[in-house]
């Protein structure tokens, strides 16, 4: 009886070494909630205390009261705004030429960064066209845009596009060009065709690529519809931030300038969700959960 007890107290001791920290640690979904709290709490601490910096700053006269009201007082007017219509009609407008301006740009970049991926030759014909477009500044362009389209729509979704463009030909192209050659090389032995290859290999590969890239237009895209209506008056957030400017407004550019923040941060979590939903089966996405 003694050595059978033994014997199991043996082999409880050899499972809890070789089962690793896991296994001792227990499943991972029973940490998630905790850590994913905690860690909210400490990103949240963070942010209250720089408003509590800023608010002291301006109560005491750190900082200029005239030209930086109390923070209390910005979130006040965001929350008076809030609760009626014009705000979400500058919202929506801004986020109108930015969805159609994203759309357009992902229509034309995904499709080139498929052929210039799959074609090393096509790739060297137009690294020189490529590289030359690409650093112009989209702020640069606002002139031009207004000559051609006016100050609507049109203006601020050729902006748009023209500077998401890259990000999302570049990832496009690097997840192209990154396709396991054993992949590639075993659906060839396997007998699948071009265009099989190219849904079944190609495209799963270079999906977390492009998803990266919508993510990093996506703000792009939102800082160049806003820099559009500061710049060249078109109607939106960025117009209705000139406007109160303009008028003394002081308290009411600060709440149209938080709305812009919140919306680019809405916008990114979105995106960030949304890739995670749909890339649950790449491995980098099973590592972050895991973390």
């Amino acid at each position: 009886m003694r050595q059978a007890v033994e014997d199991e107290g043996n082999a409880l001791v050899v499972a809890s070494d070789t089962a690793g920290p896991e296994a001792v640690a227990g499943p991972p979904g029973r940490r998630a909630g905790p850590r994913g709290a905690a860690d909210l709490a400490i990103k949240l601490a963070g942010v209250l205390a720089v408003l509590v910096v800023l608010e002291l700053c301006s109560r005491f006269g750190l900082l200029p009261r005239r030209w930086f009201p109390p923070v209390s007082e910005m979130y006040a007017e965001l929350f008076r705004l809030a609760a009626q219509q014009p705000l979400w009609v500058e919202v929506g407008r801004t986020l109108r030429a930015w969805a159609v301006g994203i759309g357009l740009a992902t229509l034309l970049a995904v499709p080139a960064g498929v052929a210039l991926g799959s074609s090393a030759v096509a790739y060297r014909m137009s690294r020189i066209v490529i590289e030359f477009c690409r650093p112009i500044p989209s702020v640069a362009l606002i002139p031009l845009a207004v000559l051609v389209y006016g100050t609507g729509l049109e203006m601020k979704v050729f902006l748009i596009a023209f500077a998401t463009f890259w990000p999302l030909l570049f990832q496009t192209v690097y997840g192209v060009q990154d396709v396991d050659p054993v992949a590639r090389d075993t659906a060839r032995a396997y007998g699948l065709g071009a265009a099989a290859r190219f849904w079944v290999i190609t495209i799963p590969s270079a999906a977390p690529y492009i998803a990266t890239g919508l993510r990093i237009a996506s703000s792009i895209g939102l800082v160049l519809a806003v820099t559009s209506e500061l710049v060249g008056g078109a109607t939106g957030l960025g117009r209705a931030i000139v406007v109160a400017q303009s008028a003394g407004q002081i308290t009411l550019m600060y709440a149209l300038i938080i709305t812009t923040g919140l919306l680019g941060w809405a916008l990114n979590a979105v995106f960030a969700a949304v890739e995670r939903k749909a890339l649950r089966w790449h491995p980098a996405q099973r590592q972050e959960v895991a973390r």
